[in-house]
C-alpha cells in the first residue's frame, strides 16, 4: 500500500500516507518496505529529512541482505551522511551488494579500489569491479573500464576495447562521455 501512495498508481499520490504504511511494514520486518523508508528519510518524502533515521532503516534492511538497502547504508557510510564518515564501512557494504550483482555498488566498489578508499588500491580489482558493472548496462562503469583499457590501468592496454566501453557509455545519458571521446580512442589519441 505504501508503494501505491507514494508512485499514486490507483490513489492519490501522498507521501505522507506511504510513509504511514512502508513504516507498518518496516516494523514488521519487511526488508523492502525498511528500505522504501529509509528513502523517504534521506529525501524528505512524507517524513521529516533525516540522514541518521535513513541509516537506521537501511542498515534493518542491509542485515537481511537486501542489496538495494547495502548499497545505500555504503552511500551514507561514503559520505557521513547520519553516520560517521568511514570508508572502510562503505566498502564492506558495497561489497555485500556488489557480490549480490547490484551494478551501482559494483561501480562504487571499483571506484574504492581505484583510489585506495576503505580498501588498498588495487587497480585490477577497480577494473574487475567496473567490468562486472558495465556489463550490466552501468554507463558510468562502461565509462570508467574505457578509460581503463585506453590508459592500461588495471588492464592491458587495448583501443578496441576502449573504444567499445566508451562508445557504449556515451550512447547513454551518462554525462561525462562525450561521443568524441569514443573516436578519440578510436583513433589512438588518448
Amino acid at each position: 500500500l505504501g508503494g501505491l501512495y507514494y508512485d499514486g498508481h490507483g490513489l492519490p499520490q501522498d507521501y505522507t500516507q506511504a510513509a504511514l504504511w512502508y513504516r507498518k511494514a518496516a516494523e514488521q520486518g519487511d526488508a523492502a518496505a525498511q528500505s522504501n523508508l529509509g528513502l523517504m528519510y534521506v529525501g524528505g518524502r512524507g517524513v521529516p529529512k533525516d540522514a541518521s533515521e535513513a541509516a537506521r532503516w537501511f542498515r534493518k534492511a542491509a542485515e537481511q541482505s537486501l542489496a538495494v538497502a547495502q548499497f545505500s547504508l555504503g552511500t551514507l557510510y561514503y559520505d557521513g551522511s547520519g553516520v560517521p564518515q568511514n570508508s572502510a564501512q562503505a566498502a564492506i557494504w558495497y561489497r555485500k551488494a556488489a557480490e549480490q550483482g547490484n551494478p551501482e555498488a559494483q561501480d562504487e566498489l571499483g571506484g574504492l579500489y581505484e583510489f585506495g578508499r576503505g580498501v588498498p588500491q588495487n587497480d585490477a580489482q577497480a577494473a574487475l569491479w567496473f567490468r562486472k558493472a558495465a556489463e550490466q548496462g552501468d554507463a558510468k562503469a562502461q565509462w570508467e573500464l574505457g578509460a581503463d583499457y585506453a590508459s592500461g590501468q588495471g588492464v592491458p592496454q587495448d583501443y578496441a576495447e576502449a573504444y567499445f566501453w566508451l562508445d557504449l557509455a556515451a550512447a547513454s545519458t551518462f554525462d561525462r562521455v562525450k561521443p568524441e571521446d569514443a573516436t578519440r580512442v578510436r583513433e589512438g589519441a588518448t
